[in-house]
């Protein structure tokens, strides 16, 4: 790779038009630039696609020195590092992938003043020569990038990070900034006890995503997801399906291509070079749908993305979300969908069992490490026969128990030359089992950690609230509102139509207009130029990039609806699609422009009727979850029964077993509450919400 001619220093708004072409900051981006550039340490949270590598790389090109970006993977840095060549920018990057000879090469570039940034792995502060090779570099800015991952509260915590800490501090401790797309309040503190952020300030933008309309089904059997996930890619033809397994993706990628369409896979099971293909074919379009595990997406720059389908439940909200987000990158309408089934947690359990190993089995493994070294004192065996031969049922397990020895000293993993295996290396071989120093209460606390985390993803599945509301109250935005898209805003929504208000007519002219100005008018009617969410943003006033680079907000229309809020945009939009005011072409991306109807509506010269959104958040109800009674779920279902025999129907049409699990689990007290619970509309709570409450009323 080689270097371009280092850029002069240059102020922010020069460097951002001449090497990134715009002629605006992003929500949020200005004022996360002059912060660094006044010398102060900071935390940025930005969602996915709000622009957060600018925050680091444009500083780059403002600072005398080099900027040092940690990035966690190998294919994101390659990602970025070509985008930034592309663009006239000096970036090179270190990892694991280059010899040692390589990489002295890239840190005499540094000195010599070859590289305005250069991205490494974590795992390079672990050499300490690594270490006093940076020694005597002007560093103008330590920049760590996905920044979660060094709490262990976050949803990807890599212990790697861990020594960041440390290493500024032997650096000379540079100026330093810390960036996530998703954060809670508690892994933001984590973020900042670690590295020790001095005079820091802390930037958080919303994690709202407007244009993501976020939906969670309940199904029960494998045929019920097949037939939903073909639905799916059906209306919207590109996307990604996530899935928790190996196995499964690759179950889940044949049923796909069986129906006829192009799919590639991805798991950690295939070889770099496999991973690489299949990441390319998808990124250059070869292929409209990948069905991967979680790692695919990271640094993902395809903006066309129009769904994403969770096949089995994540982990966790922060892994969710963020997976989510990889949807409608272009600011366009997208479609994100779980499909829920509460069998499908015993996979995730079986992680936090493998990533959180219990001291006996550490203990296990090490003496069975022994037992097995060679004169070298080097064990050369698969995780599955270290798991065979210590008795340990988990082989992650296994692979969480070596990190953890090799963290404390007592080993270290090494690569073993023509095979696809790592070997161990036993560094104390003198300690005896019995007295290796663990933290048993820092192991505890992480398997708790790990365990609630994926209780509140079962809360979020249950939930019977706004998805987007309830997702931004866990990062702790408050006073969130209803997001007018997810499938619970559509079905609070339903009722009766009829006539607008004069308040509600000023709305709809007000959203045909912006329509009609972001459309073209020919003479066979009106063409379509934008998609639903961009022409949401553009009438609550947003101030993305899309909107700012498009000239979007020049209009007249711009922010007129800003008080609205994108919530009820939203909603009354939809409406105005139902009852054909507005109409839906489907091209790259699905775009919309008006009706004949639609135009004569806005010209004043037809009525209309409309089904309409609340105008304003509704209360979440809390629902607490008071554990499985087995008890109350057979006297639930001795009255779905006798209900059944009365109609003459099935037991399921009554309630599945699903929701009687629920209503077992959350024993609602009032119709209210009844109505809360996953599986229970208001036609079946009016037939026998009473029958049910009083039986619930008898256990209590």
């Amino acid at each position: 790779m080689s270097a371009t001619s280092r850029p002069i220093i240059l102020s922010p708004h020069e460097a951002l038009q001449r090497y990134f072409g715009f002629n605006a900051f992003l929500d949020g981006q200005e004022e996360v630039m002059n912060s660094i550039l006044s010398g102060r340490d900071g935390l940025v949270v930005m969602p996915t696609g709000g622009g957060k590598s600018l925050c680091y790389q444009l500083p780059a090109l403002c600072l005398e020195g080099v900027t040092l970006v940690i990035s966690p993977l190998i294919a994101l840095m390659k990602d970025q590092v070509d985008a930034l060549l592309a663009r006239g920018i000096a970036a090179t990057m270190i990892n694991s992938t280059q010899s040692w000879d390589e990489q002295k090469e890239r840190l005499q570039g540094i000195r010599e003043g070859r590289w305005k940034l250069v991205y490494v792995a974590p795992e390079r502060f672990r050499a300490e020569s690594f270490l006093q090779a940076l020694s005597g570099i002007e560093i103008a800015l330590f920049a760590v990038d996905e920044a979660h991952c060094l709490s262990q509260w976050g949803h990807d915590f890599r212990p790697d990070y861990l020594r960041l800490g440390r290493a500024l501090e032997k650096i000379g401790r540079p100026q330093c900034i810390a960036l996530t797309a998703t954060a809670t309040p508690i892994v933001r503190k984590d973020i900042i006890d670690v590295l020790q952020l001095r005079d820091y300030f802390e930037q958080v933008s919303g994690f709202s995503r407007p244009n993501l309309s976020l939906n969670i089904t309940a199904t029960e059997n494998a045929q019920q997801k097949e037939d939903r996930l073909r639905a799916v890619i059906c209306a919207h033809r590109t996307g990604i399906v996530y899935c928790a397994t190996r196995k499964k993706v690759e179950a889940v990628s044949e049923t796909i291509s069986s129906w006829g369409l192009k799919c590639v896979a991805y798991h950690g099971g295939m070889s770099d070079e496999e991973r690489e293909r299949a990441q390319n074919v998808f990124i250059s379009k070869k292929a409209d749908v990948a069905v991967a595990t979680n790692a695919f997406g990271m640094g993902i720059d395809r903006s066309d993305v129009r769904f994403v389908v969770h096949y089995e439940i994540p982990g966790s909200v922060e892994a969710y979300y963020q997976e989510a987000g990889r949807a409608g990158r272009d600011g366009e309408s997208a479609h994100c969908e779980l499909l829920y089934n509460y069998a499908d947690t015993r996979t995730q359990e079986f992680f936090i069992d493998g990533a959180n190993p219990s001291v006996p089995v550490i203990r296990d493994v090490y003496q069975f490490l022994q037992n097995s070294a060679d004169g070298e004192f080097e064990v050369r065996k698969t995780l599955e026969e270290i798991a065979e031969g210590s008795e340990v049922k988990n082989s992650m397990a296994v692979g969480s128990a070596l990190a953890t020895l090799a963290r404390a000293g007592y080993l270290e993993r090494f690569d073993i030359p023509g095979k696809r295996m790592r070997g161990t290396r036993l560094l104390k071989p003198q300690i005896l089992t019995r007295d290796l120093a663990i933290d048993e209460k820092a192991i505890e606390e992480k398997d708790q950690r790990d365990r609630e985390k994926l209780k509140s993803m079962i809360d979020l599945s249950y939930s019977r609230v706004c998805r987007q509301q309830w997702i931004l109250q866990y990062f702790g935005e408050e006073g969130a509102e209803l997001c007018g898209n997810c499938d619970y805003c559509r079905s609070a929504d339903s009722g009766e139509a009829r006539a607008a208000t004069a308040e509600e007519d000023v709305v709809v002219k007000k959203i045909l207009s912006g329509v009609a100005r972001m459309s073209r008018k020919t003479n066979a009617g009106w063409e379509a130029r934008f998609g639903r969410g961009k022409i949401v943003q553009m009438l609550v006033g947003s101030k993305s990039q899309d909107i700012l680079s498009s000239g979007l907000n020049q209009l007249k229309t711009y922010g007129m609806l800003k008080d609205k809020g994108t919530g009820y945009v939203n909603g009354v939009m939809r409406s105005l699609l139902d009852r054909g005011l507005l109409r839906t072409e489907n091209g790259e991306y699905p775009v919309i422009t008006l009706t004949p109807l639609g135009e004569s509506v806005m010209l004043g010269k037809s009525s209309y009727q409309l089904i309409w959104p609340n105008p304003s958040a509704e209360k979440m109800i809390d629902l607490k979850d008071a554990g499985f009674d087995p008890s109350i779920y057979q006297a639930l279902r001795d009255l779905r029964e006798k209900f059944a025999k009365a109609e003459n129907v099935p037991a399921y049409v009554i309630f599945s077993n699903k929701t009687l699990e629920a209503l077992a689990r959350y024993r609602p007290t009032n119709i209210d509450e009844f109505l809360a619970v996953p599986g229970v509309g208001p036609v079946k709570a009016q037939r026998y919400g009473r029958g049910f409450l009083d039986a619930l009323a008898l256990h209590k």
